[in-house]
């Protein structure tokens, strides 16, 4: 089977992808401390692999190309801990359109934005109306984990949904790039098991990730293993390719 990721195609073969009417999905991710336990790329490296997966299933059946990834993204809750690169909220606007606009330019007309970084939520949900308007492209955007919210969370021990380098994060890292986990620091790589110290009251207010949990982590690392991880990547690539299968959705 052909490629279906941007960063392998010639030229020519995105040339026919812009005839065929292809849906190109656009990864965005971060790169931000993930505990003792991670490398910084964990949500690149995920998004990455969710989307060429989804993407695989997908291209039975529809015209489907995944951009490359822009890996940086709105990190600012995790540079106390060294290792993390973040946008302002300018800075990062800008680049995503600047990379909206070079799709539009070559003719594509349909665009996935697919997250991989819960700190990215806001603020591309606050962009999709100036982009859509300034772009014309038909335009959605999610985050990976939750298309498939309902079926992971039978899969899981301690959670229902993925935090932060936790049992979903390590358990897919140990099957995307099983080398990067030092599973010699798992016994670590918990944090925050006894609520959100964010929610403590009804208003909102920014803090560091050192200011909640020292070991960088939300959720216990300690329950993750390769076979959750298998099942987890699959799970979340079949929530890709349905969405991306949606007829009515992208008619």
């Amino acid at each position: 089977m052909p490629s279906v990721m941007w960063k392998e195609l010639t030229a020519e073969d995105l040339r026919a992808k812009v005839a065929a009417n292809a849906i190109v999905v656009l990864p965005v991710a971060s790169m931000e401390q993930h505990g003792p336990h991670l490398p910084v790329g964990v949500d690149t490296f995920l998004v990455e692999a969710v989307c060429k997966g989804g993407a695989e299933i997908a291209v039975k059946d529809v015209p489907v190309v995944v951009a490359p990834t822009l890996w940086c993204g709105m990190a600012e809750h995790h540079m106390a801990f060294g290792g993390t690169f973040t946008f302002d909220i300018p800075t990062y606007m800008a680049v995503l359109s600047a990379f909206l606009t070079s799709i539009k330019r070559h003719g594509f007309k349909r665009v996935f934005i697919v997250n991989g970084h819960g700190g990215n939520i806001a603020a591309m949900n606050a962009f999709l109306p100036d982009f859509t308007r300034e772009t014309g492209l038909l335009l959605y955007g999610t985050t990976y984990f939750d298309m498939s919210r309902d079926d992971l969370a039978p899969l899981l021990e301690d959670q229902k949904q993925v935090h932060h380098a936790c049992e979903v994060e390590t358990s897919l890292m140990m099957v995307v790039a099983p080398d990067t986990v030092k599973h010699d620091r798992l016994g670590e790589a918990f944090g925050m098991l006894n609520g959100d110290p964010r929610k403590a009251f009804p208003a909102s207010r920014f803090l560091s990730f050192k200011e909640i949990t020292p070991s960088g982590v939300i959720g216990d690392a300690r329950r993750a293993n390769k076979d959750k991880g298998e099942k987890i990547l699959k799970v979340c690539a079949e929530g890709l390719a349905k969405t991306l299968c949606d007829e009515e959705m992208w008619s």
